[in-house]
């Protein structure tokens, strides 16, 4: 079942995704709440409701209408909360690489994930950003999972069922303030705070059996063998697989909720796949011959993402009409 969060007028609403149109779950079930959040939270009763009435409508069992004049949003526009993991060591160990760094050993001892900022959340569209983001502009290709129900200190092998779906996630960065700030062994913070996107839905976990592979070896969790890849302005950039995640999003979950509540609507990201950012081709790029040219996004680029089972994320990049600079108060 593919989730959708969509906008009419002003009113947000929750649909399901079948065969091109959106459906409106309410309009079919008035015991299923017309908003993200409230679905996560009413938990697994609600969602065996919303398979039912996908299922229906597929079937043709159920003459339900469908929405014309709509907006689609972030799958879950409101998230409880939004972490960032870094589980592809392809990706880890090229960007050190290209930095003339050894690989961090404790990278496979343990995951870990930061924090990014759960109010700048943002689906398929426009993506309007500062002048100081345009310094480096970088896309992250990447995997996200939203927690279906409430859970603390929970082990990796149940960790799975904790998982209401998977989406693709664009982990925005603007790289000069980034780098700047993590000069002070702190961050990222206002490199990444300014837009994270997810969409175009959110797929419950029963599509994507035919995808499972196993694990890496010592590693526990489902893992899924589903293509990752990037187009900016048409030509492709990054290519990889979610089969590739060296830590399975059950790890980095028991993690998460080590002494603290994982919640509905939780989003946690994989971290960029190898290739995956702008960052990464261009230190690969100029390692390999000098007069490499970086590139990075500009006004007006289109980002396409597509990640198999998990649909076609798009995104064109737009430019705030101001001169205001934070880059500029420096002492």
């Amino acid at each position: 079942m593919k989730l959708v969060s969509y906008k009419t007028e002003e009113s947000e609403h929750l649909g399901v995704f079948v065969n091109g149109h959106i459906y409106n779950l309410n309009s079919c079930d008035k015991l299923i709440p017309d908003s993200m959040n409230a679905f996560l939270a009413g938990g697994e009763e609600l969602m065996e409701r919303a398979k039912k009435i996908n299922t229906a409508i597929i079937t043709g069992t159920l003459a339900a209408k469908e929405e014309i004049f709509f907006e689609v949003l972030a799958p879950v526009p409101h998230p409880s909360s939004c972490r960032d993991g870094y589980a592809f060591r392809q990706h880890v160990a090229s960007a050190r690489r290209n930095r003339k760094l050894d690989m961090i050993p404790e990278f496979d001892s343990y995951p870990i994930f930061y924090f990014t900022n759960h109010n700048a959340i943002q689906g398929p569209g426009e993506i309007t950003c500062m002048p100081d983001h345009f310094e480096k502009l970088d896309f992250e290709l990447e995997a996200a999972v939203v927690i279906g129900k409430k859970g603390r200190n929970i082990c990796a092998a149940e960790a799975d069922d904790y998982i209401a779906g998977y989406m693709i996630m664009n982990d925005m960065s603007a790289r000069t303030l980034q780098m700047e700030e993590m000069l002070l062994n702190l961050g990222p913070a206002k490199g990444k705070d300014f837009s994270t996107v997810i969409g175009p839905w959110l797929v419950t976990p029963d599509e994507l059996e035919a995808y499972k592979v196993p694990a890496k070896l010592g590693h526990v969790g489902n893992a899924y063998n589903l293509s990752m890849k990037c187009w900016v302005n048409g030509v492709e950039v990054s290519s990889g697989s979610v089969a590739d995640m060296d830590w399975t999003f059950a790890e980095i979950i028991e993690r998460c909720a080590y002494g603290v509540d994982i919640l509905p609507g939780d989003v946690i990201g994989s971290g960029t796949v190898g290739t995956g950012c702008f960052l990464e081709l261009n230190g690969t790029g100029l390692l390999n011959d000098p007069s490499y040219k970086p590139q990075w996004l500009q006004e007006g680029d289109v980002v396409e993402m597509e990640i198999t089972g998990l649909g076609r994320l798009s995104n064109t990049i737009r430019k705030e009409p101001t001169d205001w600079s934070i880059l500029k108060l420096k002492k």
